[in-house]
């Protein structure tokens, strides 16, 4: 009973903030994203009889408290599903840098609930499985399902669930996402939290449904510019929102504006070039193919580390010769 899986994280292009339901992680409304690659998570589950205590380790690190309390709350979940009693072992690496905004919470929990559905022996489909995820992060149940991905908001396990978007298979090989890396440790939760308490939140709201439609439109239809131009703009409203609840989270640093200016000074020479942010410092740059070399350039200007992705598949499950133990 034992499995590995893995799973690529996200760039929100219209995000959720605030969660109706703490527990099961069900967010007020809709929100869209694109996977991420080849950065990924993999991870290995077993359940064992033999072991008195379940036991996380994440990039060599026990896992405890809150941490260990959301990996817990999946690991439950599919026991629960499965019928068993049996203790898990479960292990889990990251091939980029985590808790900087690039969306490693998603990955993670997509490739644990993915491994750990094998290795109880469960037979569900991607949608299914985002279902289940989203117990650990709702950015998850997005990164199960992979490339661009709609996780709709719900009340419950069979309406809130991820589902794929499909869009011209040349935009999506042709998009290319350069990372800027502004270390800044941030915890999403606490501005999920406060998220409701802002006074921005209703006027989000408001518009969220417009946006998810106009997003799904543009990447149907495979236009490059509508579609980024949404998610930069979407982008500066998830920040309205966090910076204006109760605790004012200003997740931006210096080198976050330094590189959304030289983005537009980018634009402003004829690249087709936009900037999104996460609940994070770190900078999204989503460029072409043919332009990635040089924005990757300018962002590597502004004094930060950088990495070119393109799109991401579905989280999937590994053979065995590639586990983690």
């Amino acid at each position: 009973m034992k499995a590995t899986a893995r799973a690529h994280p996200i760039q929100g292009l219209v995000k959720y903030h605030g969660m109706r339901d703490e527990t099961l992680r069900l967010p007020y409304h809709d929100s869209i994203s694109v996977c991420t690659a080849p950065s990924n998570t993999t991870t290995t589950v077993e359940f064992d009889a033999a072991l008195g205590a379940d036991r996380y380790v994440v990039d060599g690190e026990q896992v405890t408290g809150r941490g260990a309390d959301r990996i817990r709350t999946v690991v439950d979940h599919v026991r629960d599903l499965a019928g068993l009693d049996e203790r898990v072992r479960f292990e889990s690496t990251n091939s980029f840098q985590t808790n900087v905004g690039l969306g490693s919470s998603a990955s993670g929990f997509a490739a644990a609930a993915t491994a750990l559905v094998e290795a109880a022996g469960l037979d569900r489909s991607h949608p299914e499985i985002s279902a289940i995820a989203r117990r650990g992060s709702a950015s998850a149940a997005r990164a199960v399902t992979g490339a661009f991905s709609h996780l709709r908001a719900g009340c419950n396990d069979a309406d809130c669930r991820s589902e794929r978007i499909p869009v011209p298979e040349a935009f999506a090989g042709e998009l290319r996402v350069v990372a800027g890396l502004v270390p800044s440790y941030k915890e999403t939760d606490q501005a999920h939290n406060e998220a409701a308490q802002s006074h921005m939140f209703e006027a989000r709201m408001a518009h969220i449904h417009g946006q998810i439609a106009r997003m799904r439109e543009a990447l149907r239809e495979g236009d490059f510019e509508r579609t980024f131009e949404l998610a930069e703009h979407d982008s500066l409203s998830l920040a309205a929102t966090t910076m204006t609840g109760p605790s004012a989270w200003v997740y931006w640093q210096p080198r976050t504006v330094e590189i959304f200016n030289a983005v537009r000074g980018l634009r402003e020479e004829g690249v087709p070039v936009y900037f999104s942010v996460d609940t994070g410092a770190s900078v999204y740059v989503n460029t072409t193919a043919e332009c990635a070399d040089r924005v990757e350039g300018v962002v590597a200007d502004c004094g930060v580390d950088t990495r070119v992705w393109e799109v991401g598949g579905p989280a999937r499950v590994l053979a065995e010769s590639e586990a983690l133990f």
